[in-house]
């Protein structure tokens, strides 16, 4: 009875963790004709996090959420970009 509670624990555990990661996805939403470098860094964040989802699938989710970590800090400076390139574009560039 102990493993299974254990084991049902893991996977609600897994579950939470893809649940936060899928809702915070980092996208690209700058225009590259105004902002070529931060639509491009927001680019390659999109493929960082598309290399760690792996990572995390390889792993089985088995990484003490550091990986999950990871995923919502690049989405958070996906988010981040967003908000400079609005600035820069506040500012007439």
């Amino acid at each position: 009875m102990t493993r299974a509670i254990q084991l049902l624990t893991s996977i609600c555990t897994v579950v939470l963790f893809c649940a936060v990661t899928m809702a915070q996805e980092p996208v690209v939403n700058i225009d590259p004709h105004r902002h070529p470098n931060l639509a491009e860094a927001q680019r390659l964040m999109v493929k960082a996090n598309e290399a760690i989802a792996t990572a995390q699938r390889d792993n089985r989710y088995d990484m003490h959420g550091h990986a999950t970590k990871a995923r919502q800090l690049l989405a958070q400076a996906s988010e981040e970009l967003k908000a400079a390139a609005e600035e820069a574009n506040r500012g007439g560039r």
